[in-house]
């Protein structure tokens, strides 16, 4: 029960190793530099804030495909079967550092996430079908009132694929790293001076409805801002927060198309979109219907998914991740061929994903993973080695 951008960047890492062209993560692991069993995770703490930090590093074993837990040594734990209504999961809590201090861990080789909260440890339960997992959307989720985050990482026999992730929410600010066999090392996810009350400040002051996906204590502490998704679900933004887009989008493909080269490459490989009536079909070179969609909503467009669904495959996966990036950054109207990789032209539109616009304004490089398929053009928060050394995380002040 991962975000649905995490499953996707997870079959992504597996279409790179095997040469489908569909991402660029990274260099396959040389021959003879073997991945260890576990590599150390530094966890540092520099919020400058004093309540106790509370680690899980949760997933998906790679050797067997069993979920658990990994405990600070590395060692892999399976969980117990789960019950209807959801039981009590084994406590996975790993004592962090203080302010100020950093300690080590060992990452063992899974598909999964590294949670930390502050103050107090998280509540996850296990139904019949697996791990319950933080829902803060739902005001009776139970770790709703918990200041936490997490990161998402693959460790596997081709390398280290970790990330920061704000596909959720954007909460307690941290950047993730990895040390190159050179010694030197890879860093992203901070923000900038200032950035973290910034982007309160300014998804504040946007009109619309946009406010309304911060989240505060009764104490004042603010929690998280919620994606927008997750915000049409509780009821904190207009679900037809994207339609005067939608609309001319539509009007403007009925008379003229749209060209999407979704890899890289392979720029010969296109594909043309035209719209008629409530569907934009997609021809290949030679004419011939390929894939159809629907006319998308807010959710479906700040979700990729539903009517933008993109499987795992060769011509809609690719096709989707591609428009689904072109309509969060509101460049469908102002480039007909995509995918459009210049960060210039993104979010220019009044009617945008003024969420992940403003995440990108403060981060330190530019890079987040501010909705789904922010990886389309390289935009996201990633980094990535064939031979890791060391992993890190590092939790940054609050401003």
């Amino acid at each position: 029960m991962f975000a649905k951008k995490w499953k996707l960047l997870v079959s992504l890492i597996s279409a790179a190793v095997i040469g489908t062209g569909l991402a660029t993560i990274g260099p396959i692991a040389p021959a003879g530099a073997a991945i260890p069993a576990t590599i150390p995770l530094t966890f540092t703490n520099n919020s400058g804030r004093g309540e106790q930090i509370y680690i899980y590093n949760l997933g998906t074993q790679l050797s067997t495909g069993r979920q658990g837990w990994a405990d600070a040594n590395g060692t892999f734990h399976a969980w117990p079967g789960g019950a209807n209504p959801p039981a009590p999961a084994p406590d996975a809590a790993i004592t962090g550092p203080a302010n100020g201090k950093s300690m080590t861990l060992r990452m063992p080789k899974f598909s999964g996430r590294v949670y930390f909260s502050y103050g107090q440890k998280l509540v996850f339960k296990l139904a019949l079908g697996g791990l319950v997992q933080p829902a803060v959307q739902n005001p009776s989720d139970p770790n709703h009132n918990i200041l936490f985050n997490w990161s998402e990482y693959t460790l596997n026999d081709s390398g280290l694929w970790i990330n920061s992730t704000q596909v959720d929410m954007f909460s307690a600010p941290y950047a993730v790293g990895v040390k190159l066999p050179n010694g030197s090392t890879k860093s992203t996810g901070h923000l900038k001076p200032g950035g973290y009350n910034g982007f309160y400040s300014a998804l504040r002051g946007q009109p619309g409805g946009w406010a309304h996906l911060i989240q505060t204590r009764a104490d004042g502490t603010v929690l998280r801002a919620l994606a927008p998704g997750h915000g049409i679900e509780s009821g904190a933004l207009p679900a037809t927060v994207m339609n005067d887009y939608i609309n001319r989008v539509w009007s403007k493909y009925a008379s003229s198309t749209l060209t999407v080269t979704p890899f890289a490459d392979q720029p010969n490989t296109k594909y043309f979109g035209k719209v008629s009536g409530n569907v934009m079909n997609f021809t290949n070179s030679s004419g011939a219907v390929v894939t159809t969609f629907q006319k998308p909503d807010a959710d479906s467009i700040f979700g990729c998914y539903k009517l933008l669904d993109a499987p795992n495959d060769l011509v809609r996966g690719p096709i989707s991740r591609t428009l689904c990036a072109a309509y969060n950054r509101s460049t469908l109207l102002v480039n007909a061929n995509q995918p459009d990789t210049s960060s210039a032209s993104f979010y220019q539109d009044a009617v945008t994903n003024h969420f992940a616009r403003k995440i990108h304004a403060q981060m330190a490089d530019g890079k987040a993973y501010a909705f789904a398929f922010d990886d389309v053009g390289n935009h996201e928060s990633l980094v990535n080695d064939s031979n890791p050394q060391q992993a890190y995380i590092t939790l940054d002040p609050f401003n």
